[in-house]
């Protein structure tokens, strides 16, 4: 017997409570609280930032990083830190258009170079804006084709060096350890809500199907469980080959 059981196929319409517009604020606001422990454990974002972000980034000039879907504010603070740590002036945009994660983002202390805006990648794109660097983590799941196929073209048209969307792998034993891990982190949806994303995130091959034949773009697997669709550019904007 297969050891994939349910998790076989993705699950796109599961749906997780915190997307819910009638969720628990109470419990929302714990979710977001501790996402930057789930993050900083899970996400591999510290290993991503050194591997990826920081080497486009310039050492004597501003740089520019979006964070697309940026939900309570832990990784654009994580992002703005780790580079200030390495002596890079860098300017973090977070965005989401969920008034419940920008009301949250907003209530934490502010920082120089961080904003948070409430809006989509569209309203960017639309502004004209291009950053160096941009990124998402945990979006790519929570989209259908259209949604999918949109943010990579905001994606290409935002991103002047790098672009990376991290995501969850679906795989049976990262299914597991989240399962258990998470157990005692009660009053949140971060258990169930980390549960159902994954049956709804890609494993690798069928991330690399839905890309198709979108030039520039690469899948790589990163921490255990995690996969990043990565677009990079030279500093002439040209895409370098995948």
């Amino acid at each position: 017997m297969s050891p994939w059981g349910f998790l076989a196929e993705r699950d796109p319409t599961a749906v997780e409570q915190m997307d819910r517009p009638d969720c628990d604020p109470a419990m929302l606001d714990r979710t977001y609280a501790q996402f930057g422990l789930v993050n900083a454990v899970v996400s591999g974002w510290r290993r991503t930032y050194t591997s990826l972000l920081r080497p486009a980034f310039s050492t004597d000039r501003t740089n520019t990083l979006l964070d697309i879907g940026s939900g309570g504010g832990d990784l654009p603070r994580a992002l703005a830190q780790w580079a200030h740590l390495d002596g890079l002036e860098v300017e973090v945009t977070g965005i989401d258009p969920d008034e419940r994660a920008h009301a949250y983002a907003m209530s934490k202390p502010a920082r120089p170079g961080l904003t948070f805006r409430r809006a989509l990648s569209s309203d960017l794109v639309a502004e004209g804006a291009v950053f160096d660097a941009v990124v998402s983590n945990h979006v790519l799941h929570h989209l259908d084709r259209a949604e999918f196929d949109g943010l990579l073209a905001d994606t290409e048209r935002l991103t002047r060096r790098v672009a990376v969307h991290s995501d969850i792998a679906r795989h049976p034993l990262g299914y597991g350890l989240f399962s258990v891990g998470t157990l005692p982190m009660p009053g949140s949806y971060i258990r169930e809500d980390g549960l159902t994303s994954i049956r709804r995130s890609y494993t690798p091959d069928e991330l690399r199907r839905a890309v198709g034949k979108r030039r520039g773009w690469s899948v790589r697997t990163a921490a255990p469980f995690i996969n990043l669709l990565v677009l990079q550019r030279a500093g002439n904007g040209v895409v370098r080959d995948a």
